[in-house]
């Protein structure tokens, strides 16, 4: 082999493939292209280099109207403002104000509408200097959802109070009730007797009858508040359990200590809608989950089980932990207001919990478990009248 031949072979190597580049470049467009989220590559001057799909979505522009432009363009006024004065100031000082610390700003689509997205910045250096690769993720759909959740989390809060107010209510109208109705005899028995031996016009005899007339109103007070607690809510519709069941988990592990908690889910597919209110519901869903969470606190593998299931003219709800169970001293106070077993609350939940499971035509039972099994508690509400297509299927 000639000195020339073996100097060809050593510079041939080191010559890069034309080939081996063009088939680099495309895969690398390819990968920015099939990108879930926006991609955006830009000089340290701000120039876009690169806009992939994903952002053209994002933000309504074709990439060939944005490649040569500042990166400006795609930011609300107040971040474009400043943003040649952080590029400016990182050239001069290297100080990172936001390169390798992904946060949320604020984005402008091509319309002017301005949108939530979280941004993550990395720095890469190549022979045509500093370039800044910008991954921008989409946040509307969680910050909707976000919105959604705390909207939902304020309805039942709400209606917790309401509940408990009704619930007291009840109890209220439950106790005097009884006391008025004995104090109604005694005056009517008292009133007879003393028509014999009072003579007309006597005092004792006026204020026994003034006091017959005040107490009847009382009665009558207590009456209506009973019929008025017992209508309960008609704000129902048609509901699918499931999806108020999904919403409830979430809703059950914004601010607890749900972190390295298991829920496993078992649901019918055929699952029928109901006719129920969808907020007491879910109260009662997020009520047992609770309990479900506070009752799996400390174990080594905390799990919680969620199933649905028709069982003939009824659909079942049962929610299952693998916590110690309830003692069996608890039990019968389970169910009832103002016997919380724990330190903070009224204990109220449970009790209005079957409340709205019976006026839904339901009831809310449980098994307390033990001896190495967790509580399992199972609401249980009705399909309501058959229809025709239940007739025939039966």
């Amino acid at each position: 082999m000639t000195d020339h031949e073996q100097t060809g072979g050593r510079g041939a190597a080191s010559v890069p493939n034309a080939h081996e580049g063009s088939v680099s470049e495309a895969r690398l467009a390819s990968m920015l292209d099939t990108a879930v989220d926006g991609i955006v590559v830009i000089d340290e001057r701000g120039t876009i280099l690169s806009f992939n799909k994903a952002c053209e979505t994002l933000f309504g522009y074709r990439a060939a109207e944005l490649l040569g432009r500042n990166v400006k363009c795609i930011m609300p006024s107040r971040y474009a403002d400043e943003h040649d004065g952080y590029l400016a100031h990182y050239r001069d000082t290297g100080e990172r104000r936001i390169i390798g610390i992904g946060r949320e700003v604020e984005g402008m689509h091509r319309d002017g509408t301005v949108m939530p997205v979280e941004l993550s910045v990395g720095e890469a250096r190549t022979p045509e200097g500093r370039q800044f690769i910008g991954i921008i993720r989409d946040l509307r759909a969680r910050r909707a959802t976000e919105e959604r959740m705390r909207d939902l989390q304020a309805q039942l809060v709400h209606m917790a109070r309401v509940s408990a107010i009704d619930e007291m209510g009840a109890a209220l109208a439950h106790e005097l009730n009884q006391p008025l109705t004995a104090l109604m005899l005694y005056l009517d028995a008292v009133q007879r007797a003393a028509a014999r031996d009072w003579q007309e016009g006597d005092l004792r005899g006026q204020a026994l009858s003034n006091a017959v007339r005040e107490a009847q109103p009382a009665a009558g007070i207590v009456q209506r508040m009973r019929g008025f607690l017992d209508r309960g809510d008609q704000r129902r519709r048609a509901v699918d359990l499931r999806v108020l069941l999904d919403e409830a988990v979430e809703l059950t592990k914004m601010g607890r200590r749900s972190a390295g908690v298991m829920i496993t889910r078992d649901d019918d597919p055929h699952l029928p809608r109901i006719e129920a209110d969808p907020i007491q519901v879910q109260q009662v869903f997020v009520n047992l989950l609770r309990n479900a969470f506070d009752a799996v606190q400390g174990l080594e593998r905390p799990e919680i089980a969620v199933a649905t299931r028709r069982e003939g003219r009824w659909v079942t709800v049962a929610v299952t932990d693998n916590g110690l169970g309830i003692a069996s001293e608890a039990i019968g106070d389970l169910f009832k207001a103002f016997s919380s077993g724990k330190r903070k609350g009224m204990g109220l939940g449970l009790a209005i919990s079957r409340s709205i499971a019976q006026s839904h035509g339901g009831d809310l039972t449980v098994d307390p478990g033990g001896d190495g099994r967790g509580a399992r508690f199972e609401l249980a509400l009705p399909l309501g009248e058959p229809t025709e297509e239940d007739r025939a299927d039966g």
